[in-house]
């Protein structure tokens, strides 16, 4: 599983230990890192926290629903970078968070990955990421 997070800037931490940011030397927009993370990884979530520690009801919903499937979930914290969340936003255009991606396609968030869940569509939609996941273990 592919997480990104880091870790506030302290004024009392040493320069060497500071977290750096990679997108202001890599010349990548928000909008282009968005866009990436929705292409390299067949489900992609933008939640609040991580998926082994969410910060909200919504996503620790999404992350349960989700997981249920075993496939690969790539997510980022949105709760860490006000920039990225508004990129996500505008991408999606959809106001609220968790934000959930499948191959590339903007489903939504938890209220409709559980009823996808719940009708066996989310099954479906899946399948082939699961059974892909299984070949190459």
């Amino acid at each position: 599983m592919r997480y990104s997070t880091t870790v506030p800037n302290e004024p009392d931490t040493h320069d060497d230990f500071k977290p750096t940011n990679k997108l202001e030397n890599s010349g990548l927009t928000l909008k282009d890192l968005v866009e990436q993370d929705v292409k390299d990884n067949p489900v992609m979530l933008y939640m609040k926290g991580v998926p082994d520690l969410p910060q909200c009801g919504f996503s620790s919903l999404a992350v349960r629903v989700l997981k249920q499937y075993n496939v690969p979930l790539g997510a980022r914290n949105i709760l860490e970078d006000p920039e990225l969340k508004s990129a996500v936003k505008a991408f999606s255009h959809w106001p609220t968070f968790p934000q959930i991606f499948i191959k590339g396609e903007f489903i939504g968030g938890s209220d409709i990955i559980l009823n996808m869940h719940q009708t066996g569509e989310l099954k479906e939609k899946l399948q082939d990421i699961s059974a892909n996941q299984e070949k190459s273990e």
